[in-house]
């Protein structure tokens, strides 16, 4: 059966500097992403992998390329467009979960743009990632590793297809990181695609394919036959 392409990126390229400092995050860049598969970006520091996951969420221009995510190029969206994909098509994770300690754990789960209507749906997602009885607190009261968590529950009440993960393990310890990796690799064997930027190898091999990056481009792509479980994972 063949996959659908759900974004495909082509000649991507972003500099910044001139002369002899210019600097290129990415230097000619394709990729795609397909339906329901769990895609890592491996690379390190400086590799240009959280450059190109920002392009892909609209969160950061292209210099050159285009984007074409369910066959429209969001790279020709105006600001307004773009404001709209961001809040409606792409789910976000981030290393530093960006909750706001102001609000309690429900609030920042129901905080998701078109959420706040439907509590009961905010309620299901936080039991779903094993958090409904911390509906209450704050998030300086909860560990990193469930604060990740509720940054999941807040992506994942826009009801997106798409996860856009950026180093979501990389401020936990190991502990908390497995039970994040846990809960990644649920939702994508419930039908969501999954876009993970990492710089371990060791969660690449939860991958259906990895996409190797170095000093702003692809240097490898692998198919992965047999993906782990994220219990087999150590790193």
């Amino acid at each position: 059966m063949e996959q659908k392409e759900i974004i495909v990126a082509e000649h991507l390229k972003k500099s910044y500097g001139e002369g002899e400092a210019l600097f290129y995050a990415l230097n000619d860049v394709s990729i795609k992403v397909y339906e329901n598969e769990f895609l890592v970006i491996l690379g390190g520091s400086g590799s240009g992998k959280s450059t190109l996951l920002n392009m892909l969420g609209g969160m950061d221009k292209v210099e050159s390329g285009s984007i074409l995510v369910n066959g429209q190029d969001i790279t020709k969206y105006n600001n307004k467009q773009l404001t709209l994909y961001r809040r409606d098509d792409i789910g976000f994770v981030y290393q530093f979960f960006n909750l706001i300690n102001e609000l309690t754990v429900f609030q920042n789960v129901t905080l998701a743009p078109k959420s706040g209507r439907n509590k009961e749906r905010a309620m299901k997602l936080l039991k779903s990632v094993g958090l409904a009885d911390k509906k209450d607190k704050f998030p300086r009261q909860l560990s990193g590793g469930q604060q990740q968590r509720v940054a999941i529950a807040r992506a994942l009440n826009k009801d997106s297809n798409i996860l856009l993960c950026d180093e979501p393990t990389g401020a936990l310890d190991d502990v908390s990181g497995k039970q994040v990796l846990k809960l990644i690799s649920k939702l994508h064997k419930e039908g969501k695609t999954i876009v993970f930027v990492t710089h371990t190898k060791e969660i690449a091999q939860m991958a259906d394919r990895i996409i190797t990056m170095k000093n702003g481009k692809v240097v490898k792509t692998t198919i992965n036959e047999h993906p782990v479980e994220a219990d087999e994972v150590e790193w």
